[in-house]
């Protein structure tokens, strides 16, 4: 006759159990902390301070007119940019919105940049001509549009990736609002 099997005692057979259920667990956690993508940050929506720079027609009736046509949140592709308020004080004939890493961020009636010359190259958006800038690194990170073909000079910056939605949508707006006019060059 077999001689019976003996179980062990609960306490032992916990203190196996324990130990093992915990490796399990740990490793599912770190399993799925490995595999998962952490959630984007969503866009800075505070004031967004804006130092003053030399705008002499940021209160003109040509800015405020156009300010007053770009007060609502801004297509950007797929998604829409939210306004983002600017910290007091604020200068005249600014407007932003919020965007990933940095705001978009637009300037009315600055005085005609120094890059505009003859030989410039301009993109053509929506009837409206831009002269482009970019931050001056290998790999930009923001991207500076100008139009030079209006009453007052209007200056959008923009991160690299939002891509042409904001581009697009300031240059319909820009379009209705201001009178075309003769690029200035020197």
């Amino acid at each position: 006759m077999p001689a019976p099997t003996r179980r062990p005692p609960l306490p032992v057979l916990i203190a196996i159990a324990l130990p093992l259920l915990l490796a399990v667990v740990v490793a599912g956690i770190g399993l799925t902390a490995r595999f998962s993508e952490p959630a984007a940050p969503g866009p800075d929506t505070s004031p967004l301070a804006t130092p003053p720079v030399e705008a002499p027609a940021a209160s003109g009736p040509e800015c405020t007119a156009l300010l007053a046509r770009l007060d609502g949140d801004l297509p950007a592709g797929d998604a829409t940019l939210p306004v983002r308020p600017l910290a007091d004080p604020a200068p005249a004939g600014v407007r932003a919105w919020a965007a990933v890493p940095r705001p978009v961020v637009l300037r009315c009636g600055l005085p005609r940049p120094q890059e505009l010359t003859p030989t410039s190259a301009l993109l053509e958006i929506d009837g409206v001509q831009w002269l482009e800038l970019d931050d001056g690194v290998p790999e930009p990170v923001v991207v500076t549009y100008v139009a030079v073909d209006r009453p007052v000079y209007v200056v959008l910056t923009t991160p690299v990736d939002a891509g042409s939605g904001p581009l697009q949508a300031v240059s319909g707006v820009v379009r209705d609002t201001l009178p075309a006019t003769p690029v200035a060059v020197r």
